[in-house]
């Protein structure tokens, strides 16, 4: 079920929430959140519904786990439970992502056909996969001792968060499903919870959905792309992506603040980042926190020299690529973040300390790293290397400079868009990626002002309803 879809927005939702503050009016806590359980589960179950099953055996077996460590002091069985743990949760998370990426590699160097096997993968295994990860190793570390199941269930599939994130952690939602104060009917959480939501079907279903119909004119057309074509189809996938994602993030934040819940920020204005560094802590922030705990930090972070610090680094950014998809392609676009990390590094603490006047100006500095994010973004959404390369090409084609041809506009006009609008979507897309407030932004500054941000709540989603016929998918849910 999609957050931008009819069946989400007038039935699901306003279904689940009125029998949510039912069960809480009659004392029924308890009940309320297995209710809560139950409607993550159908929501997930609604895209397929053995991908439920999948989900159910994997929280079982993590919670058992979990249960035996509460049980045990003897660090050598409760250092063999996190090692099962961790084996089961990456190799059943490697077996649906990655089997069918080894198999055409086998197949490809070897020449042996796999044909008619496939293998599909669950929606949101990633993502869960990761937060029960964290769960079992906070629990080793002595952490979220004897835990009720439903709580753990809760954490896991609780439904705004459970597809794409973010991925939370067990000490920052847990205690929340149990505070009291959150049992109320908080109208300031209302306001602020539908002002985010509207903000983030606007962005979805006018800005990134609009935008798609470039960015897929260019990507999927063999033809080759003008020198314009180039540079207007990787823009418009670059920003389709961040108002996607963006606006999946301000959704589940609006949905978790209508029911008290607080889930931490996701994305924060990556674009205005002056270096690589700052673009990834405000880039599926989540995510990096992930990394850096239970990845960066046990192989030894910044504590084992230069060298070995660049390597983790770059093995993180590497894991991050291939985390994001089953393909040479990903690989290649972590590993390029991964070296301007690694230059990003070197540069501020080695050479800008011994030249400080060496350090670009802000705005060029933001200018040339959203220039080298637009030109990695094309690999992560090429579907062949040949056609990442050709778009690349067209765009430096400087021998033979030309602008927007005929077929490219009829292509798009072809689903119903003048090429007016589109302009003029695209320049919103510009001008609210770098130089407006972002949507969180605007909710804090709006907080005194409950009128007005109930206003554009309602300008927001009337405009994101209006569009909301064109459904289709958050890119993320492919990760």
């Amino acid at each position: 079920m999609l957050f931008n879809s009819y069946v989400f927005l007038f039935l699901f939702f306003p279904v689940v929430f009125c029998l949510y503050r039912l069960l809480i009016r009659w004392n029924s806590f308890q009940y309320a959140k297995a209710f809560l359980v139950a409607a993550s589960l159908f929501f997930y179950g609604y895209f397929k519904p053995s991908y439920v099953i999948i989900l159910l055996l994997s929280l079982v077996v993590n919670y058992l786990l979990c249960c035996k460590m509460w049980r045990s002091d003897n660090q050598i069985l409760r250092r063999t439970l996190l090692s099962v743990g961790c084996i089961l949760n990456v190799g059943i998370l490697g077996y649906f992502k990655y089997t069918g990426f080894l198999l055409e590699n086998i197949s490809a160097l070897f020449n042996v056909p796999f044909s008619g096997f496939s293998v599909l993968l669950p929606l949101g295994i990633s993502f869960y996969t990761f937060q029960q990860l964290s769960f079992l190793i906070d629990v080793y570390r002595g952490e979220n001792r004897n835990m009720s199941l439903i709580n753990y269930m809760l954490f896991v599939t609780f439904f705004p968060q459970l597809i794409a994130g973010p991925i939370v952690l067990p000490g920052e939602m847990i205690p929340q499903f149990d505070d009291l104060e959150k049992r109320r009917m908080i109208w300031s959480n209302m306001n602020a919870g539908l002002f985010l939501f509207a903000c983030g079907l606007a962005k979805k279903c006018v800005l990134a959905d609009t935008l798609a119909i470039i960015a897929d004119t260019g990507f999927n057309s063999g033809t080759p792309l003008s020198t314009a074509e180039g540079w207007i189809v990787s823009l418009a996938y670059t920003f389709q992506l961040y108002f996607d994602f963006s606006g999946y993030c301000d959704m589940a934040l609006g949905i978790g603040k209508m029911f008290n819940i607080d889930f931490p920020l996701n994305f924060n204005s990556p674009y205005k980042s002056a270096d690589f560094q700052t673009f990834w802590r405000n880039w599926h922030m989540t995510l990096g926190r992930f990394m850096m705990n239970y990845l960066y930090i046990p192989l030894g972070g910044n504590k084992c020299g230069m060298v070995r610090t660049l390597l983790n680094l770059l093995l993180v950014f590497i894991i991050s690529g291939i985390w994001h998809g089953a393909g040479w392609l990903f690989l290649l676009w972590g590993g390029l973040h991964g070296l301007c990390i690694l230059i990003n590094r070197i540069w501020s603490k080695h050479i800008l300390k011994k030249h400080p006047s060496w350090e670009l100006p802000r705005i060029p500095a933001i200018m040339l790293t959203f220039f080298l994010v637009n030109l990695f973004w094309i690999f992560f959404r090429a579907t062949t290397l040949k056609r990442a390369c050709e778009i690349i090409c067209s765009m430096f084609d400087f021998s033979n400079i030309s602008g927007v041809t005929k077929p490219f506009i009829h292509a798009i006009e072809d689903h119903g868009f003048d090429k007016d609008i589109i302009f003029a979507v695209s320049a919103s897309a510009v001008l609210m990626a770098f130089f407006l407030p972002n949507s969180f932004e605007m909710h804090l500054k709006l907080q005194k002002r409950p009128y007005l941000r109930m206003l554009l709540s309602t300008l927001f989603a009337v405009t994101g309803f209006l569009c909301v016929g064109r459904v289709s998918p958050f890119l993320y849910f492919n990760f």
